[in-house]
């Protein structure tokens, strides 16, 4: 078990004015591993600091947490005052009060209600910590986008312009996102498509980018700068080495009746479909649950039609396992079902709303 001490920063009024800074200290040490609380007015200045000296040494602390501003302003302070006094810095966490509680909310009872939570999730996250050293070591010059909307072709095209190579993961049959389905973006009120077709064009083209549609990330595991990637490229029963993008296929195919996902369920699609007139790529995939074929062993006009015999219904899943040095998860906006993921305490407190 560590040996923890709490610091609840006033910040003068900015944090005291809102939230009963002296019951969060007291709260703490009710927590597993506190073993000493205290509030001071500014632990950012130096009498502060020497008073997270003083209690390191004197009570042998292991770790510590720091209530108080934005850890973008502060971290660092305090991780330094920490390794003065002998302690790992690695083993100082920050809980956010200010920013996140007493400049956002009015009622001092709820924002000390929050405070108290956030202090009690950092002391959980120190007793879990162990002390770091930083080192080197080998970074994998190759970076993964996870999702093919618009902010993940610019940060494609960022990180690819800068000379690295970059694979884009994308689970829909093509790239562009939400933003292909606007007529008008904000605030500007400019063509969506004006600004959103080039960017798909480049990315397609770039020496350095790849992309993975229909695809989804399987597994990932490593650490920061070594990344192993399983990706899982669905069956799109469509060769795309083959397919010449014609259209016939979508045209003649009699399984006409499944919402159209871009049209948001305005219209209807075909079984064998391409999502959007602008799709990139250009290639249809079958959806199997509305196919004719895939239900009942029936049909295969679009086989018959297909001049380029790119059709392929045998094709199967197919697991690429690939490396990377950075990964960035552009996923989107869609909401989800919050239950999925009850660690986020959705059922449990009405705060959770999204």
């Amino acid at each position: 078990m560590q040996r923890i001490g709490v610091f609840v920063c006033h910040c003068g009024s900015n944090i005291a004015a809102t939230v009963d800074v002296k019951k969060v200290a007291e709260m703490a040490l009710h927590e597993p591993g506190v073993v000493h609380a205290e509030d001071y007015q500014y632990m950012c200045s130096e009498a502060g600091q020497e008073l997270i000296h003083k209690a390191i040494k004197e009570k042998h602390l292991t770790g510590l947490v720091v209530c108080s501003c934005s850890p973008r302003m502060h971290e660092t302070t305090f991780r330094n005052a920490a390794e003065r006094a002998g302690l790992n810095p690695y083993m100082v966490e920050i809980a956010n009060i200010r920013e996140h509680c007493s400049w956002i909310h009015k009622d001092m009872e709820e924002a000390t209600e929050k405070a108290v939570i956030l202090m009690r999730a950092a002391v959980a996250k120190v007793n879990l910590n162990a002390p770091l050293k930083p080192g080197e070591s080998r970074v994998t010059k190759r970076a993964l986008v996870i999702g093919g909307g618009i902010a993940g072709i610019q940060t494609a095209l960022d990180i690819a312009e800068a000379g690295y190579p970059v694979d884009i993961v994308e689970k829909t049959p093509s790239i562009g996102g939400r933003m292909s389905q606007l007529d008008k973006t904000f605030p500007t009120l400019d063509c969506s498509s004006c600004i959103l077709t080039p960017k798909m064009g480049e990315v397609n083209a770039h020496p350095l980018i790849n992309i993975y549609t229909y695809s989804e990330v399987e597994s990932v595991s490593g650490f920061v700068g070594d990344f192993t990637v399983e990706i899982r490229k669905k069956a799109r029963s469509v060769d795309m080495n083959k397919c010449t993008g014609c259209g016939v296929c979508q045209e003649k195919c009699p399984s006409k009746k499944t919402p159209s996902e871009f049209n948001r369920g305005l219209n209807t699609r075909s079984a064998i479909y391409t999502p959007f007139a602008q799709a990139v790529p250009n290639v249809p995939v079958i959806d199997r649950d509305a196919c004719i074929k895939f239900k009942t062993g029936k049909c295969g006009i679009c086989s018959k039609v297909c001049q380029a015999g790119a059709i392929d219904y045998d094709q199967i899943d197919e697991i690429v396992t690939e490396k990377y040095g950075a990964i960035v998860v552009a996923t989107g906006f869609d909401m989800i079902k919050l239950d999925k993921y009850d660690e986020y305490a959705y059922s449990q407190s009405k705060d959770v709303i999204t």
